[in-house]
């Protein structure tokens, strides 16, 4: 490998939407995630939706697929 053409790899605080942080290795001081193993459906075996750009409301009002009284 080329010396001096890499970024500095040091530790970095990874932060989530749901409140969890954790110190990992990266090229970045600070990441910022919206989900993590703490709120990821796949680890916690809770049924979530994880609504990106609000496509989930977009598809409710489309189909009329929502929450009816």
């Amino acid at each position: 490998m080329k010396k001096e053409i890499h970024p500095p790899y040091a530790m970095a605080k990874v932060s989530c939407a749901c409140g969890n942080t954790f110190v990992t290795r990266s090229t970045q001081d600070e990441i910022h995630t919206d989900i993590c193993s703490n709120c990821h459906p796949f680890f916690t075996g809770k049924q979530k939706l994880v609504d990106t750009a609000g496509r989930v409301e977009r598809f409710r009002q489309k189909y009329g697929t929502g929450k009816e009284s």
